[in-house]
């Protein structure tokens, strides 16, 4: 046995290991403080230099000093612009579907509307029938001179003046008319009262048209209706047949129908398709009779109270009072004014252009 050395041995190989150990653990020790040191230096530059703010940020000044509100690190997240640069998705909230259809069909801009201005002043934009022809007018070769509504082409007029004349216009003086500008008239025959019903002959009649003739002016009628059958729309065509006589008509025979203002008319119980059958019964027999027959009345009454699909073969007298028609459909004659002022005729005269010479025709 040789206890005692390797009892000596023992104690020398722990020495040298501990020794390593604590070497290594000093060794260890010094870099963890280095990093300590390290990291310590930088907290406390952080600590005392103030962060640096965005160049647009929004920053409360006092006499160049920042804020208390920032020195003392009261700011939050949203006290810098940079959080926005990301804006939260916001839905829109969908248009209602019938404000999308009001504004795609604006009665007064989808020209697919015309505006119709009742007699008792209402206004109501009516639909445009696509299957009616249309009127073709350029309004901006229309020239007013002295009350007198011409229409050019190319430099040249292609319209005609005119005149309806009545027995309430008292005496007419036609040879000053013609020499005043005027083309042609449109002469009332006679009326049936709106009332009674009775066939009247307008009291002045014979007289203008003698008149008028001899003073070299082309002619045209018209009978104011207030025939409620089509019996009576033929009796009303032949009292203006027979009272033609020897005369040259040779301007249309026109049928006007109308309401009373501040009265009630007779016709008022008619529907809109006895008003248009009577009608057509009037302009046939006058058509019949070898004369240009012609339907007269304001927007309103052509567009509401007759049918014009029912009478697209007939010319049409517009009766429209102002610079410009806004009637859409096709019409060869327009009643321009009513209040106008020419020599020949005492007060007020009523005044028509005819873009078609129908003496021609």
């Amino acid at each position: 046995m040789k206890l005692p050395e390797e009892y000596d041995e023992q104690p020398k190989m722990s020495l040298t290991v501990v020794r390593m150990i604590i070497g290594v653990t000093l060794f260890i020790s010094a870099i963890l403080v280095l990093i300590l040191l390290m990291n310590s230096e930088n907290i406390k530059k952080r600590v005392e230099e103030p962060p640096k703010q965005p160049a647009d940020a929004v920053q409360s000044v006092t006499d160049g000093e920042p804020s208390d509100e920032f020195a003392q690190g009261t700011l939050t997240p949203d006290d810098f612009d940079f959080w926005d640069l990301y804006p939260e998705e916001t839905e829109e909230p969908e248009q209602e579907e019938s404000v999308k259809k009001e504004e795609v069909s604006d009665p007064a801009t989808d020209g697919r509307h015309t505006l119709l201005v009742t007699a008792d002043g209402k206004e109501e934009w009516v639909l445009i029938s696509p299957y009616l022809p249309k009127n073709e007018y350029d309004y901006t070769k229309l020239v007013c001179q002295s009350e007198l509504m011409k229409y050019f082409e190319d430099g040249r007029q292609i319209s005609y003046v005119g005149a309806d004349i009545s027995k309430y216009h008292d005496y007419v003086d036609f040879v000053k008319l013609k020499k005043a500008g005027v083309n042609f008239v449109m002469l009332r025959v006679g009326a049936r009262g709106y009332g009674t019903g009775q066939l009247m002959l307008d009291e002045n009649f014979l007289d203008n048209i003698k008149r008028a003739s001899d003073a070299g002016l082309e002619i045209g009628l018209y009978f104011f209706s207030q025939a409620v059958s089509k019996e009576e729309a033929i009796e009303e065509a032949n009292l203006v047949l027979e009272n033609i006589g020897d005369y040259a008509i040779t301007y249309p025979i026109a049928f006007d129908m109308e309401f009373i203002v501040g009265d009630t008319a007779r016709i008022e119980a008619l529907t809109r398709e006895e008003k248009t059958t009577i009608a057509r019964t009037f302009m046939d027999t006058i058509a019949n009779a070898g004369y240009m027959p012609m339907l007269y009345g304001n927007k309103e009454w052509l567009i509401r109270y007759v049918d014009l699909s029912k009478l697209t073969s007939y010319d049409i007298w517009l009766s429209q009072p102002g610079d410009i028609p806004d009637y859409p459909y096709k019409f060869t004659m327009w009643q321009y004014s009513n209040t106008a002022s020419i020599d020949g005729i005492a007060g007020y005269a009523n005044l028509n252009i005819s873009f078609i010479d129908y003496s021609e025709k």
